[in-house]
């Protein structure tokens, strides 16, 4: 089973990696992309508590994916010095799309298990998630 994680941690390292290049993106920006369409209007300090780097950083990271259209910053229409991102591109489009084609795939192979087949390996993987990122003795 370990083995298993494993290799699908690896596939979906490398698809990922693959789509990023296409995109021309480094990891953080997508992984700040990928946080801002699951979030939007977060705030830059939601991204940056969010990837922990510092609000500089936020800041040239918001940048770089403004200037690619990924996202947009809008005001705060209470508070003016608030920004709020939003994405812009769809993930489900082309050539977003790459960025999660590996995921889709994957949720389109688990569709096909039986339905407490699936249930069953989703437990047992919850399972180990938790037995080894859960709190430490």
């Amino acid at each position: 089973m370990g083995r298993a994680l494993l290799a699908y941690s690896e596939a979906r390292r490398t698809a990922v990696a693959e789509a990023r290049r296409e995109l021309a993106l480094n990891d953080i920006d997508a992984r700040a992309l990928f946080f801002v369409v699951r979030n939007p209007g977060a705030r830059p300090s939601d991204v940056r508590d969010h990837l922990g780097i510092t609000s500089a950083g936020v800041t040239t990271l918001i940048d770089r994916l403004v200037q690619r259209g990924a996202v947009r910053r809008d005001l705060d229409t209470k508070d003016r010095r608030v920004n709020h991102i939003t994405a812009t591109v769809d993930l489900d489009a082309h050539p977003w799309a790459l960025l999660s084609a590996f995921d889709r795939a994957v949720d389109d192979a688990v569709e096909r298990l039986d339905p407490d087949e699936r249930q069953r390996v989703a437990e047992i993987i919850d399972g180990i998630v938790a037995a080894v990122t859960g709190p430490k003795a």
